[in-house]
């Protein structure tokens, strides 16, 4: 990157493109850097310098062009959407190109909770959270992001983090005219179209307290609109997103019922790295009675997903992989879940889960909190 910006490097030179290219973005360097360099705001900046001199290829361009406008991947991830509904991305799922790619799209189905509901809602004590218990005047209001993916193939997600934080006494509004956050865009390099989509959501958000974020990827750069657009209405946007987990444990969070299960929680790279989020999705994850959670050699490594980079780069991407499902393998006793907040882990590390031939499913950490609260009886009759 020095040698490019002193040009001793010409920005068509294929090494240095190759070598960039690679670069999974995960951004694992910041936090042990001991200069603070901030690596992925660099590697993104290089990149949009790169591409405005060597343009972005044909088929990188076509998926961004997607995400850029609603009705594109509104309608593609509809299609999609019925697709799963008939079963076959489940039965279609394997180890090759194509099985692997039907196994992240039955990865995205809602998970079944029959482990988690199975015995009787045993007798708890309701911890009185630091907020009141029922949304009402006093509740903190919270618009949730929706973004695109999440959106339309993880819409379950989007209710159990609506019901979470109601439970939690926030007050849950929607707000329309939102969009893709543009992180695609932005670690592509396609900045301007980024930033085409930061400005539509800024007009999307006003009058409220905070903007949650239940995908780690979205909130990594909802955080840095203030740094890609550098206007005060960006920065005032920025400070205001949460991760879904931060309001939950700042909220206390309420306790539910027992969920006995075997969980590990593989932290998302834009969530710990970026975010440098840690302890709010363990707080959420050990408020739940009865759970036994797991943090396994290797979950602070990348799985291999980072946004399009699975797409464009698959071996790679599997190869990077392959020692996260491994160590899922051989977790005593076996795992009935691996928790992840975003949905390009959860569908990569889900794909390689069925690609191994493991009985193990992902989850989002919200959903194992609402059933606890769904066993509890919290919503009405458990």
């Amino acid at each position: 990157m020095r040698g490019l910006e002193t040009g001793e490097i010409a920005p068509t030179d294929g090494a240095l493109r190759a070598h960039l290219d690679a670069c999974l973005g995960c951004r694992g360097c910041e936090p042990a850097c001991p200069s603070g360099v901030s690596y992925g705001r660099a590697l993104e900046t290089v990149r949009a310098h790169l591409a405005q001199v060597n343009g972005l290829p044909l088929f990188v361009r076509s998926i961004l062009r997607v995400f850029r406008h609603t009705v594109l991947w509104r309608s593609l991830f509809s299609t999609i959407r019925w697709f799963r509904a008939t079963g076959l991305p489940a039965r279609l799922s394997g180890s090759n190109g194509m099985g692997f790619a039907f196994g992240m799209l039955a990865s995205t189905s809602e998970t079944a909770a029959d482990g988690a509901m199975s015995k009787p809602a045993a007798p708890i004590r309701d911890v009185e959270p630091q907020v009141a218990t029922r949304p009402g005047d006093g509740a903190r209001t919270v618009a949730l992001f929706r973004g695109c993916v999440m959106d339309t193939l993880f819409g379950h997600i989007h209710e159990a983090t609506k019901r979470t934080l109601e439970a939690n006494g926030y007050r849950v509004v929607e707000m329309p005219g939102q969009t893709c956050c543009g992180a695609l865009h932005d670690h592509a390099g396609a900045k301007q179209e980024a930033k085409v989509l930061a400005r539509k959501n800024l007009s999307s958000f006003p009058g409220v307290d905070f903007i949650a974020v239940n995908s780690a990827g979205c909130g990594a750069l909802l955080k840095e609109y203030g740094q890609l657009l550098g206007t005060d209405a960006s920065h005032r946007f920025a400070v205001r997103v949460r991760d879904v987990t931060e309001l939950l444990a700042a909220a206390g969070p309420r306790v539910g019922a027992a969920v006995e299960l075997d969980v590990a929680y593989d932290a998302p790279c834009h969530l710990q790295h970026a975010q440098r989020i840690h302890a709010p999705p363990l707080q959420v994850l050990r408020s739940i009675p009865g759970l036994r959670v797991r943090i396994l050699p290797g979950s602070d490594q990348c799985c291999g997903s980072a946004g399009i980079f699975g797409v464009v780069h698959p071996d790679l991407s599997r190869a990077v992989l392959a020692p996260k499902i491994g160590s899922f393998r051989d977790a005593t006793p076996i795992l009935r879940y691996v928790l992840s907040g975003n949905p390009g882990c959860l569908m990569q590390i889900g794909a390689g889960l069925r690609a191994a031939g493991l009985s193990t499913e992902v989850a989002h950490p919200v959903e194992v909190l609402d059933w606890s609260y769904r066993k509890a009886g919290f919503y009405g009759r458990p």
